[in-house]
């Protein structure tokens, strides 16, 4: 924070103690306050939200007018209060200036009095001569007739008095002086002179000058005491704190008086643009984001409630801009109403563990063997059939059972309206059946369990249906909502039974849709065939998909050029719940990927532009650049070894599947790095890019070109092709263990006792000893236990018998032995032989 706030300051603003804010904080930050702390930010933001908490009130406009009310009744007290005082002042004055005149009216009435003393006595004493022949003045001491008080050596002085002038004449007065005053005589000589009088103030001799001065001083101190009082009311107002309503009420007044500028913000916006909007400077705009905290330049991006809150505090309205983008645009996500809304066929998904029967009830349904032309005979990819049944149609989806293919299950549940759970009778529930109901459930779809393999021995249904009431399946049998259909795709039993059943759910979900708009729907699967070009299998959900259309699916766009159905047969529309096989894409979109069909063109693929621009930055993302915060991290993660792999599949869901299925086997010390996963044949720049990262090609179902062929056996690229998953997965698993760091352990060979020790200066101990079992070989190492405490652990330097060095002693017999880096050899001792073995798991 740039200006410290106290805690005296804080509690001031408030309105309450000093005691309650350091409390407060004592209470969330432990430490005692004192009350001219200065507070960090961190702090207030406490402080003000817990005082702002507990002084909420319900309206903010008869808050800020009760605070206005309260503002003018305390403005006209004060004013009120000036007043009084104001008075109270001018009454003093007036009385101070009422004794001022009343006491120069009392000097002036003295003042004549003293004049006309010195007068009467000049009549009483004129017939008596001093010495001098002049007369004596009033107040002055008279010397006596016989002079012995008169000092002799000091001379007379005639000092003149002014006699005031009297409007009568009178004809015997006595002569004057030039001065008009009368003549007086003083005698200087004399110590007993009264100087009081010689000491009476200029006033006293011209009361008219003192009562201008007074009048004057007065009126000046009048005008200099109101300019102190007005100069005292304006510092008073000008210390006064502001409030808040008073500050709203300032800001609403300046805004009136200037028309509102209104502008129209983005979610996000820079900070340069911001300003340019608001017609004023960059720095203007940096300023009120200082003070609220966030420290940005001019080209930094801001968010939408920045935005308005800095617009805000510049006096402007904002207004949000609604952006219209592309999807907006050119796909239709409207809501149907009830009224265009028709039935349509319910979309069943196949599930259960590998192995189960799955495909088999649907060669079954189909009368149809996919099963024998499945690698191993597990199914690896989605396959989407259309079959009629009681003059309606289901549309089933059948799905992988191996765990490699678990995003290829969670898909399909997310695509279908009904789940057959198929369950081997004499397998019971299997890891992959519990994440199909997991599946199924997350999905929010209807269960149907089709219990199968009925035909086999130990068959035993009511098995499966306790076990599946552990995962809140309760059977229809048992008082349950889980129809549970015991089947046998091999003798065709109970096919029509499970047929009605799945009619039946659909018909209880009432499902709809709006054939008369465009078509909505999912990718099941994708593939890169080679005379045709991406090909894609689509389930349309909603709308009809028309041969021509234009199709955004992903991160792929184009124009359908042939249909197929589940039969191979061209068709020319495809409605609702409709699996078909479309080819005229761009590009091989993503299994689960979402299609839509749109008009523009040019804006489907800008569209699709978008996205894929997308999809680079968040592989940018993905790659963490190095800090010093995560530097330590990345060189430990520089210690584990990379297996590079290039994954090329048939189909976009096999590879998907790899891919995951490879990365999951990565360890502590091996890591699993796909590089490149895609579909189509190996080709010629795949084998460029194994041999540049230094990376394995793993092919499913796939085969490499010749020329990619001559290429890997010229650059030393290992190729690996399979058909059947398990074995992609066992082999790269051997490879990893091939990879990994050596283990070692200890392998006893045998134990030795010490019988004597012999020393020898050149050499140094050598001990004799007894094998008591095993064998002591010459590369051994050797562990020396004393008293059951291991003190040595070395390696032999000689193994002699007799005088030969051999190569091992065997049990029972006696030996020399003599240790390197150790000589601390004593009768007793026991050496345990051994060697460090390598070992993998």
């Amino acid at each position: 924070m740039i200006n410290k706030y106290r805690v005296h300051e804080v509690a001031k603003d408030f309105n309450m103690k000093s005691n309650a804010v350091i409390d407060l904080l004592a209470k969330y930050f432990g430490d005692t306050k004192k009350h001219m702390t200065a507070l960090e930010e961190i702090e207030l933001d406490v402080i003000f939200e817990t005082f702002t908490q507990q002084n909420q009130v319900e309206s903010f406009d008869e808050y800020f007018a009760a605070g206005e009310t309260e503002r003018k009744k305390k403005q006209a007290e004060k004013e009120k209060a000036a007043a009084e005082q104001a008075e109270k002042e001018a009454a003093e004055k007036e009385a101070a200036a009422k004794k001022e005149a009343e006491a120069a009216a009392e000097k002036e009435q003295k003042a004549p009095a003293k004049t006309k003393q010195p007068a009467e006595g000049a009549k009483a004493t004129s017939g008596a001569k001093t010495p001098s022949g002049a007369k004596t003045a009033q107040g002055a001491k008279q010397p006596k007739a016989d002079g012995a008080d008169a000092k002799p050596h000091q001379p007379a002085v005639i000092i003149p008095r002014q006699q005031p002038k009297k409007k009568n004449k009178d004809a015997n007065r006595a002569p004057q002086a030039r001065t008009k005053g009368e003549t007086r005589t003083v005698n200087t000589r004399s110590d007993e002179v009264d100087l009081d009088k010689y000491n009476e103030r200029y006033e006293n001799f011209a009361p008219v000058n003192k009562t201008l001065q007074s009048d004057t001083s007065t009126n000046k101190q009048k005008l200099k005491q109101k300019s102190q009082q007005y100069r005292r009311q304006g510092g008073m107002r000008q210390s006064r704190k502001e409030t808040e309503a008073e500050r709203l009420k300032r800001i609403a007044a300046e805004r009136a008086k200037k028309p509102q500028l209104v502008i129209s913000v983005p979610d996000e916006i820079t900070v340069s643009e911001l300003a340019a909007m608001l017609k004023r400077t960059a720095s203007e705009v940096i300023k009120v984001l200082f003070e609220i905290g966030q420290m940005v330049t001019v080209n930094e991006v801001i968010d939408f409630d920045t935005a308005e809150y800095v617009a805000t505090e510049l006096g402007a309205k904002v207004q949000k801009q609604v952006v219209v983008t592309i999807e907006d645009r050119i796909i239709d996500d409207s809501e149907d109403e009830e009224s265009s809304l028709k039935p349509r066929d319910p979309i069943v998904v196949v599930m259960g563990h590998v192995d189960h029967g799955k495909t088999s009830i649907l060669d079954a349904i189909r009368h149809t063997s996919v099963t024998t032309t499945e690698a191993g005979g597990i199914t690896q990819h989605i396959g989407a059939y259309r079959v009629k049944c009681n003059g309606e149609y289901i549309t089933f989806l059948d799905t992988p059972g191996h765990a490699a293919f678990t995003a290829m299950r969670a898909r399909g549940a997310m695509a279908t309206d009904i789940a057959v759970l198929v369950v081997a009778a004499d397998d019971g529930i299997m890891p992959q059946t519990i994440e199909a109901i997991n599946h199924a459930k997350a999905a929010n779809v209807s269960i149907i369990v089709a219990i199968n393999k009925m035909d086999k021995e130990g068959a035993s249904p009511d098995r499966i249906m306790q076990q599946l009431t552990e995962y809140e399946l309760v059977p229809e049998e048992w008082g349950g909502d889980t129809i549970c259909v015991p089947v046998s795709a091999v003798k065709n039993m109970n096919i029509d039974k499970l047929l009605e059943s799945i009619l039946l759910v659909a018909e209880m979900k009432e499902l709809k849709a709006n054939p008369n708009r465009a078509a909505k729907g999912i990718v099941i699967e994708a593939r890169l065939d080679k005379g045709r070009g991406p090909v894609a299998t689509l389930l349309v959900q909603n709308g009809t998909l028309k041969e021509g259309d234009i199709v955004v699916a992903g991160s792929s766009v184009g124009r359908i050029r042939v249909m197929l159905d589940d039969r191979k047969k061209k068709v020319k529309q495809a409605g609702p719940s409709v699996p078909v096989e479309v080819t005229g894409l761009s590009d091989v979109p993503q299994a689960g990927d979402a299609f839509d069909a749109v008009s523009d063109e040019r804006l489907a693929r800008e569209l699709v532009e978008q996205r894929k621009q997308h999809e680079k930055e968040e592989q940018f993302k993905a790659f963490q650049k190095v800090t010093l915060d995560n530097l330590f991290d990345s060189l430990q993660a520089g210690e584990l070894k990379d297996l590079n792999i290039i994954v090329k599949a048939d189909v976009q869901g096999s590879a998907e599947a790899v891919k995951q299925s490879l990365e999951k086997l990565s360890n502590e010390e091996v890591k699993v790095k796909i590089i490149h996963a895609g579909v189509g044949a190996i080709s010629e720049s795949d084998v460029m890019l194994a041999n540049a990262s230094n990376a394995l090609i793993v092919g499913f179902n796939v085969r490499p070109d010749p020329v990619a062929q001559q290429n890997a056996e010229r650059d030393g690229v290992e190729i690996r092709t399979y058909r059947i998953i398990y074995d992609c997965i066992e082999e790269v698993q051997a490879a990893i263990k091939g990879m990994l760091a050596p283990k070692f352990k200890e392998e006893e060979l045998g134990r030795a006792e010490v019988r004597q020790v012999v020393k020898i200066s050149s050499v140094g101990n050598i001990a004799g000893c007894y094998v008591l079992n095993g064998k002591i070989t010459r590369n051994s190492k050797i562990r020396v236990v004393r008293d059951g405490i291991v003190v040595a652990d070395t390696e032999i330097a000689s193994l002699r018998r007799f005088k030969d060095d051999v190569k091992e002693v065997a049990s029972n017999y006696e030996c020399g032995i003599g240790l390197s880096k150790f000589n601390d050899i004593k009768e007793g001792d026991i050496f345990e032989a051994y060697t460090i073995v390598e070992y993998r798991d």
